[in-house]
C-alpha cells in the first residue's frame, strides 16, 4: 500500500507562490490566468488568496476580490488527483472566514451551469443560485451566479454597535 500524502497545511498565498499558482491553475483550471494576472492577484491586499500545501506542493487554492462589503470569488482550484477529498471546501472556508473578518457581508461567484462538481461544493458551503449569465463563458456555457451571506461578518458588526 502506498504511503498516504502528508496532511495539508493552510497558508495565505503571496508572490513566492506565483509559479505554484500558475502550475495548479494550468492543471486544474486549464490556465485561467497568465503570470501577470496571478502576480496582480497575489500582491494586492484586497485580493486575498489561500492555499493548502502538502509539503512544498500547492494542492488547493481559493482567491477573491474584496469590493466594499462583498467578496467576489475569482478562483477555486484543487489538484485533479486530489479532488473530492474536502480540500476545495477547506480552502474556500478559509477564504470566506478571512473575508468575513475583513468586513465582507456576503460572497458571490460565477460557475458554469454544467460544472456539477463545483456546484455541489458551493452548495455544501452555503451558496445558492441568485441569477444566470447567458453565454458567459467563451465556449457559450451559461454561468450561474452563486451568492452567500457571511453571517459572521454581520454578527461582528452588530456586536460592535451594541
Amino acid at each position: 500500500m502506498p504511503p498516504s500524502p502528508p496532511a495539508a497545511h493552510a497558508q495565505a498565498l503571496g508572490l513566492e507562490q506565483l509559479q505554484a499558482c500558475l502550475d495548479l491553475d494550468q492543471r486544474a483550471l486549464g490556465g485561467l490566468w497568465n503570470a501577470d494576472q496571478w502576480q496582480r492577484e497575489l500582491e494586492d491586499p484586497r485580493r486575498p488568496c489561500w492555499g493548502l500545501l502538502q509539503g512544498d506542493a500547492l494542492v488547493a487554492l481559493a482567491c477573491g476580490w474584496l469590493v466594499v462589503d462583498e467578496l467576489h470569488i475569482t478562483a477555486v482550484a484543487v489538484e485533479p488527483a486530489q479532488q473530492r477529498q474536502g480540500l476545495g471546501r477547506q480552502v474556500l472556508e478559509l477564504l470566506l472566514a478571512q473575508a468575513a473578518a475583513l468586513g465582507a457581508a456576503h460572497a458571490t461567484l460565477e460557475v458554469a451551469a454544467s460544472n456539477a462538481a463545483a456546484l455541489a461544493l458551493y452548495g455544501r458551503c452555503g451558496f445558492s443560485t441568485a441569477g444566470i449569465r447567458r453565454a458567459y463563458y467563451r465556449n457559450g456555457d451559461d454561468a450561474l451566479v452563486q451568492w452567500r451571506r457571511l453571517h459572521d461578518a454581520q454578527e461582528v458588526r452588530i456586536a460592535a454597535h451594541s
